[in-house]
This record gives structure tokens, sequence and C-alpha cells, in this order.
């Protein structure tokens, strides 16, 4: 049905006879035409958010599948709010994309049999940008991950607490400054 509406829609309109000189039937045609381009811009602009849509859904699962995958790893992670962990829903989550999609910082919630919280990740991917890239799926590297977790109990008993998920850090050294890098005076 679509289809035929598209070819219909570049068909040109039919014309009608008039007794009146040849300008209102140009007028008729300029009308035709500037509507057909103005629908055919509407049809390409809301073509374009879509696409739009699906890669940034589509980065979304990529990252928090990952995110999830190494959540499940994390002892301290499981004993606060138990196995399995499950995603949250998309529509509660935040994605925001930087650097031609090669940076993402994502917020999503999480949840157990004991507890609920909110994972926190910035993500890069290292890779080629081409016109099919949202296609397949890329492989993200997860820089950073917190877990903001809320454990209920009893009145005193309820817990909330942050949890780093920072394993593939390299352990930092510290160096003295020893040389002077003021100008001569």
């Amino acid at each position: 049905m679509l289809a035929k509406r598209l070819i219909s829609f570049f068909k040109s309109s039919p014309k009608t006879q008039v007794s009146s000189p040849v300008k209102p039937v140009d007028e008729e045609q300029s009308k035709a035409w500037g509507r057909k381009a103005v629908s055919f811009v509407l049809i390409t602009v809301t073509g374009g958010v879509a696409l739009s849509a699906l890669d940034d859904l589509a980065i979304y699962h990529g990252c928090s599948s990952k995110a999830i995958e190494k959540a499940s790893k994390n002892k301290a992670l499981i004993d606060s709010i138990g196995e399995p962990i499950v995603k949250g829903p998309w529509y509660n989550a935040s994605l925001a994309v930087a650097h031609k999609r090669h940076s993402v910082s994502c917020t999503f919630p999480v949840s157990g049999p004991q507890g609920t919280g909110v994972l926190q990740l910035k993500a890069v991917r290292n890779g080629d940008d081409s016109w099919f890239s949202f296609l397949r799926s890329h492989d993200w590297d997860i820089l950073i991950m917190d877990a903001l977790l809320h454990v209920p109990g009893n009145e005193e008993k309820n817990q909330t607490m942050r949890i780093t998920l920072a394993d593939n850090f390299p352990p930092t050294s510290c160096t003295a400054c020893t040389t002077d890098s003021r100008p001569p005076e």
C-alpha cells in the first residue's frame, strides 16, 4: 500500500480543462510540484529521524548488554541485589552519544530478587563509520561503570550503596616531579 502511494505521489496530477488562459494551469502545476516537494522533504526528514532513533537503540542495546554481562560477574553486586540481574525497560534509560558515535554515556535501571538499582557507564568503540554501520553490532569497551543500589529491608536496614565496577583499570603509579619547568631568568 505504501508503494502504491509513493508511485502515485510521483505521477503528475490530472490536469483539468479550463477555458480560460494558460496561466491558471501553470499555477496549478507549480502548486502541485510545491506540494510534492514539501511532502518529499517531510518524508525524508521523518526517515532520517527514524534511522537515528534505530541507531541509538542499537547503541543502547550493545552497551547495556555488555554492562549486564560485566555486572553479572561482580560478586559485590550479586551479594547486594541477588541473581539474576535483569535490565530494566529501555524507556527508563538515558543515552548520550558523542564524538561521531564513538563515545557513549548510558544510565539504565537494573533489578534483582533482593533489590533494585541503576547502572551508569561510559564506553568507547573503535571502528569505521559507514552508511550501514548501524546494522552490525559494535564491540564497546566500558571505561567506567558504577552501580547505585537500593536494597530494601525493615525500616532500620534500608540500604543505598554505590559499587564501582572497574576491573579493567591498570594500577596507576605516581612519580615525583624532578625537573623544573620554569623558563630561565
